[in-house]
């Protein structure tokens, strides 16, 4: 495998943002919103929700980071989270919510690599993330995510200070339960993108139609569940992210995510009900688009002055948490095609990533 698609996918699955830099971009995100839900729900939700918080946290003007926290949840009991309500500051880029197998306690905010020990299940998984200042979760009916007594849970914030004074960013996450003869699925994620973008300056530009077989790659996941919603996900010169369910690499397909008057900062999580199942030929299309207003050529990258080509998707029954990728930048030595995708865990490439 050439050493820049090991380099491609190795920053494809770190997410969006992690080191210090000094932020020249507009920033941050945009105004708050009311965040939209994942499902129509199923059960009342019942006493022994529980809450964690990261933060207050300050940060200095041109500053970009990831920090986390590592806390016991504090629930007595086994906790089926049927719903979790993330709250973002200004200033805070997203937050990820891990279920995590780590066993020390974290409090005080530190550096941490994003989307670390994702592609390790015996070291936990990502539950949701949240780009909106305000979004409430809702799975569907009967469908929850289970969380083990004094389940430790991680809270990553990816944070951006592009203003000229100090800030302060916290993040919230609420774990709102369903009763246990209301349980019957558990819900799993997906994080699935493609790291080829070359946006040069004061110009347009579009990744995709990006055809990614996850009939392929993960034919239990395929076969055998259901999604019920997606959330598209680029940087600042994003205006659009186009998602399409496809019966095989031919098929026109179904439009799953196209939303009116898109935005980067506050990007909707849209939901099926009912939810949709992708064939053994079939998988996701995608594309994005960006309109580069800066001096210089934009590429893929984790920083607030890159650019990304991302979607999540949640769904039931779980088969675990996956990060899948289409990528150009090679070839695929084991089929001969002239691209390779690749699903982690499970991929003989995986071993690239770690």
């Amino acid at each position: 495998m050439k050493p820049i698609l090991a380099v491609g996918l190795a920053s494809l699955f770190v997410l969006a943002g992690c080191t210090g830099t000094t932020v020249t971009g507009t920033g941050g995100g945009g105004a708050g919103g009311s965040g939209g839900q994942g499902g129509t729900g199923g059960g009342d939700p019942v006493p022994g929700g529980q809450s964690l918080k990261l933060g207050p946290v300050q940060v200095a003007p041109g500053t970009e980071n990831t920090q986390c926290i590592q806390a016991r949840l504090g629930n007595a009991d086994l906790l089926r989270a049927h719903q979790i309500h993330n709250v973002l500051s200004d200033g805070s880029h997203h937050l990820i919510v891990y279920r995590t197998t780590e066993t020390e306690e974290k409090l005080t905010p530190y550096d941490c690599e994003p989307f670390v020990n994702a592609l390790d299940p015996s070291k936990g998984s990502p539950l949701m993330i949240t780009q909106k200042h305000d979004e409430l979760l809702t799975l569907p009916d009967n469908v929850a995510f289970t969380l083990d007594p004094n389940q430790m849970i991680r809270l990553e914030v990816h944070f951006i200070n592009a203003g000229a004074e100090p800030i302060e960013i916290e993040a919230t996450a609420d774990f709102i339960p369903i009763a246990e003869s209301d349980f019957k699925h558990e819900a799993g994620f997906l994080f699935l993108g493609d790291p080829d973008i070359n946006i040069p300056a004061m110009s347009t530009a579009k990744v995709g139609p990006v055809f990614l077989p996850l009939g392929k790659l993960l034919p239990e996941v395929a076969e055998q569940t259901t999604f019920f919603a997606i959330t598209g996900h680029t940087h600042q010169w994003g205006k659009k992210v186009s998602v399409s369910v496809v019966k095989d690499k031919s098929d026109p397909g179904t439009s799953i995510y196209d939303v009116a008057n898109w935005s980067w900062a506050e990007p909707e999580t849209v939901k099926h009900d009912p939810g949709f199942s992708i064939t053994k030929e079939g998988g996701f299309r995608f594309s994005c688009e960006y309109d580069n207003k800066s001096a210089s050529t934009v590429s893929f990258g984790e920083g607030a002055n890159d650019e990304m080509c991302f979607f999540w998707a949640y769904y039931y029954p779980s088969k675990g948490a996956f990060v899948c990728a289409h990528t150009d930048q090679a070839s695929d030595p084991a089929t001969g095609e002239p691209y390779v995708d690749i699903c982690c865990p499970g991929s003989p490439y995986c071993g690239f990533l770690q």
